[in-house]
């Protein structure tokens, strides 16, 4: 009987612990008697972390789906969030931007961005602003992306003549891999232009390793009791692949150092092409500017530009490609336009690309369904007030683009691929993706847009028109059936919304590539 008795109050006790956790979580939850937005039940001390299953873009999307449009989410003890993942909720959030101008840093992210030195993480104020100016005007300005475009049109042609040289071996093509290997040359030469070969592969590797680090759950940055002591071994990772990348760009540097002293800026031709280091360089060197850049700003800025070109740009292509492939309509009508326009008898080349409605439509629909930066994430500096809501300062603020681009209030059958949206008569044929409508942000929007989304937007379709325009691409037949199935599209986790299966194809030439 006493047994009993106490096996009653144990579990008496139980229950009111409990209960006690969870006012107490409620109370949090309800930010000191202010209206939060709508949240699933939390559990101690987790909060909503058992939730968050990867990849965390979709998680959100479910979450999202049974909620609203505007989620609160608690991730470990003290880590509060907020979701957005409609069109209509990422405008009434992006009226109060200057309530939500910071991006906050993880605890990776601080290694690697040299404690905010560079531009994607800095602190919203004069060094943000200079090097915001200094992007759109110089290093990512029209004049300047044009100025590197024989640099990406070589990297191109490598990828070609390795699709010509598999097709001659009648061996299936890595397109994968060829592609990743053409945007992180192609970035590291617009970086430096004299850089050696051997030093883009081991730039290869740091990318993909920040890639890795980056989009990696790490516990440090929820469960306070956890910092500092590295149980996942992600911060040795991460000082480990920043320690390589800054030996990388000290050469660099170094290198251009010595370029720059041997030639006299006065004796250089009138066709020279400053790279962005150059560009960089000098505005270090320049008194009379606003902010005068370290060394650190310039390393922690070319690792930023590095990190969000490469990736981004290989997935958005391959990602292209496959859905085309899936989609014969749709790759027999792009062809047809490119045979119109450019014809047989040249390589159709970035300044084609406006004349390309179709091909643009076809860009703008994988950006709509496979953005490569699956959320943009920012963080209150003070309350703000919408919806009828209240979100404190301190909470991250995430727009899950993902789920905003298959929102069914935007978009027709969201689900699918359909590039004819975009074309005269469609839902989206008024619509771009820089950040001036909602239902199609895969470069974020406002002042902490992607700079570099007009080379994106010129560089990107060139380069998957090429691959249609000068190759048939088939895929592989398993052993014992008689056609191809459809690709997989399956997305890989990680920080870039890439495919998770390599994309292997045999090529077949349709007209003479560049040797």
């Amino acid at each position: 009987m006493a047994e009993a008795s106490s096996e009653v109050v144990v579990a008496v006790a139980a229950v009111l612990l409990v209960v006690a956790l969870l006012l107490v979580t409620t109370t949090s939850r309800r930010g000191g008697g202010k209206r939060l937005p709508p949240s699933p039940l939390a559990l101690p001390l987790i909060g909503h972390l058992h939730l968050i299953r990867p990849p965390p873009h979709r998680a959100f999307d479910r979450i999202i789906a049974r909620y609203g449009p505007l989620v609160y989410l608690r991730l470990g003890p003290s880590t509060h969030c907020v979701v957005a993942g409609t069109a209509e909720a990422a405008r009434d959030l992006l009226k109060f931007e200057a309530s939500i101008p910071e991006r906050p840093l993880t605890a990776v992210t601080r290694h690697l961005a040299y404690d905010s030195a560079g531009f994607a993480f800095a602190p919203y104020g004069p060094h943000w602003r200079f090097m915001k100016r200094l992007c759109m005007s110089e290093l990512l300005g029209p004049r300047t992306v044009d100025q590197l475009r024989p640099v990406r049109e070589a990297e191109l042609a490598a990828v070609l003549a390795a699709a010509r040289d598999a097709a001659a071996r009648g061996e299936a093509l890595d397109v994968s891999r060829q592609l990743i290997r053409l945007a992180n040359n192609a970035i590291m030469r617009m970086v430096a232009t004299a850089l050696p070969g051997e030093m883009t592969e081991e730039a290869r590797d740091c990318a993909k390793q920040v890639a890795e680090v980056v989009g990696a759950f790490n516990l440090e940055d929820y469960v306070g009791l956890c910092r500092g002591w590295d149980l996942q071994g992600l911060t040795r990772r991460t000082r480990e692949v920043r320690d390589r990348f800054d030996a990388l760009l000290e050469v660099m540097i170094k290198s251009k150092e010595q370029a720059r002293t041997r030639t006299s800026r006065t004796s250089l031709p009138a066709d020279h092409t400053k790279d962005l280091l150059d560009i960089l360089m000098d505005a270090a060197e320049d008194d009379k500017a606003d902010v005068k850049l370290t060394r650190e700003n310039i390393k922690a800025f070319v690792l930023d530009i590095f990190t969000a070109g490469s990736d981004t740009t290989a997935t958005s292509v391959e990602w292209m490609l496959a859905h085309l492939i899936n989609h014969p309509s749709c790759l027999a009508k792009l062809r047809a336009e490119l045979d119109a326009v450019v014809g047989t008898s040249r390589l159709v080349a970035e300044h084609d690309v406006a004349r390309l409605p179709y091909l643009q439509a076809v860009f703008k629909e994988t950006l709509r369904l496979q953005p490569p930066a699956v959320f943009a994430q920012r963080e209150t500096i003070e309350p703000v007030h919408v919806r009828g809501y209240t979100i404190p300062p301190k909470t991250s603020v995430f727009f899950n683009i993902f789920s905003i681009g298959r929102d069914p209030a935007c978009w027709t059958e969201p689900l699918q691929f359909r590039p004819d949206r975009f074309m005269p008569g469609g839902e989206g044929a008024a619509v771009d993706p820089k950040g001036q409508h909602m239902q199609l942000m895969p470069f974020g929007s406002g002042r902490r847009a992607c700079p570099g989304m007009g080379l994106a937007m010129q560089a990107v379709p060139a380069f998957l028109a090429a691959l249609v325009q000068c190759f048939d691409w088939a895929v592989p037949v398993p052993p014992g059936q008689s056609k191809a199935p459809p690709l997989d599209m399956e997305e890989a986790e990680g920080l870039v919304s890439a495919r998770k299966q390599p994309l292997l194809l045999f090529p077949t030439p349709r007209i003479p590539t560049p040797p």
